[in-house]
């Protein structure tokens, strides 16, 4: 599809994306069928988690139909870092004073909570996704933000609000030992977690598939009616013909608005860029023992995972990309790459860590990536989640900000407990201030062009 703001055909191609999966262009039936008890919009982590959930330990399920504009996985989280990284501090004090204490500390730990969540359904499943559990270092080489992030922490920490036992904190020439990186002026180190995503959500996909769920990929969704027909069940319509649904889950992320403009200025697609960098075979390179941040600056950082192999995903936010927001803000073409920033990854390693001065590392894969390939930023920072104002029948799991990775599982069981087991919004334990709310949707305020990530500053 090439009209503007829908998934293009011609998408850079992301690293997780080299081993594909028999059901990579699946359809379970060679036509789409006419109607579905539940229709899921998005193959993603999103999508295929809601599938399983509804599919797992459920002797009658409903009949389910999984459609994705493309190849299973090809969007968000087929081009993301593959990192599980909780948010236990860096945010809390500014969510403290936009929410107050209560829910602040509420998403730190179901943030950090679904490390856990995510290694249980990866052992229980026995997904080969190359899953592992370690600790994420945040590194800061910004002498402000530095100190600011430092005195917030300690206050955080004497105010005794939120708990942080998990997270340790190593301040001016200690940071710069702990975490290897050159010019560490205050460093975090916490746990979270890595792995393959494109073969957890082929995994989840096709168990999803072999107890029931119809998956249709290559078939983009162009159309969700603005209200119900007269039986009660909404229109889906796509390039391959139309489904009568009696649910609609959302799954879309950044290309949310598109198919309800309710959404529009609220989730916003968002490009970044993201590659993969090796060192040359023939030479010796010292062990990185974590996940990394390097903060450069409010909302200007690397994000960098490590392979066992000694190569490294590495990944550039979208607003560390230059001032011009036409590089990626209210960006949805992923097939091309943000000049500004590709030259960034040449010698990352070789400036960044000590003992990697000689390690011949070189860019070996660039993409259109991120945290999410195109991602969905939400216009406060926080997902939607939940049933869609004023539409009886469809939910929304989107709008992750480029955070999705320790998002979107539990929140994703949250939801199919509403539509299994009746349960309310706020017996799911899903935090109260991701629920998607009329109030929200009607809000101008946008803190993405306001520069309200990665800051800071906020005190208690």
């Amino acid at each position: 599809m090439a009209s503007e703001g829908f998934p293009v055909p011609n998408s850079t191609q992301p690293f997780w994306r080299t081993e594909l999966h028999e059901f990579d262009s699946h359809r379970t039936t060679p036509d789409l069928p006419t109607e579905s008890d539940i229709v899921i919009i998005g193959a993603g982590f999103a999508g295929s988690s809601l599938a399983h959930f509804i599919y797992e330990d459920n002797p009658s399920p409903p009949s389910v139909t999984l459609l994705e504009a493309r190849e299973a996985c090809s969007g968000a989280t087929g081009r993301n870092g593959g990192h599980v990284k909780p948010d236990v501090y860096f945010n809390v004090p500014k969510y403290i004073k936009k929410y107050g204490v209560k829910a602040a500390v509420e998403v730190a730990a179901y943030e950090a909570s679904q490390v856990f969540a995510v290694k249980e359904l990866v052992e229980k499943e026995n997904i080969d996704c190359d899953f592992v559990m370690t600790r994420a270092c945040d590194a800061t080489l910004d002498p402000v933000m530095a100190k600011d992030s430092h005195e917030a922490f300690i206050e955080l920490r004497k105010s005794g609000v939120a708990g942080l036992k998990d997270v340790y904190h190593a301040y001016g020439k200690d940071a710069e030992q702990l975490s290897g990186v050159k010019g560490a002026l205050a460093c975090f180190t916490f746990t979270a977690g890595h792995l393959w995503p494109y073969k957890l959500v082929l995994h989840l996909l096709q168990g999803a598939v072999k107890r029931g769920a119809n998956l249709q990929t290559h078939t983009p969704v162009t159309h969700v009616s603005e209200s119900p027909l007269p039986d009660g069940r909404w229109l889906v319509t796509t390039d391959r013909g139309s489904i009568k649904a009696k649910k609609v889950l959302l799954a879309t992320n950044g290309y949310t608005a598109k198919i309800a403009p309710q959404f529009k200025d609220r989730i916003v697609p968002v490009r970044g860029i993201c590659s993969r960098i090796v060192p040359d075979k023939a030479r010796r390179t010292p062990f990185l023992p974590y996940t990394y941040s390097i903060r450069h600056g409010p909302a200007m950082y690397d994000y960098l995972i490590p392979e066992p192999t000694g190569a490294s995903l590495s990944e550039v936010p979208a607003s560390s990309s230059g001032r011009d927001t036409s590089h990626w803000y209210n960006v949805a073409d992923d097939s091309k790459l943000i000049e500004p920033a590709k030259s960034h990854f040449d010698g990352l390693m070789q400036r960044t860590f000590f003992g990697w001065e000689d390690s011949g590392a070189k860019v070996d894969k660039l993409w259109t990536g991120m945290i999410a390939s195109v991602m969905g930023y939400s216009s406060d920072f926080m997902p939607h989640v939940g049933e869609v104002p004023e539409k009886p029948g469809q939910m929304v799991l989107a709008g992750f900000s480029g955070h999705g990775m320790p998002l979107i599982l539990r929140s994703a069981k949250g939801i199919v407990n509403m539509l299994r087991h009746g349960k309310s919004f706020e017996e799911t334990g899903v935090p109260e201030v991701f629920r998607a709310t009329k109030k929200r949707l009607e809000s101008t305020k946008n803190e993405i062009l306001e520069g309200g990530h990665g800051n800071v500053k906020a005190k208690l």
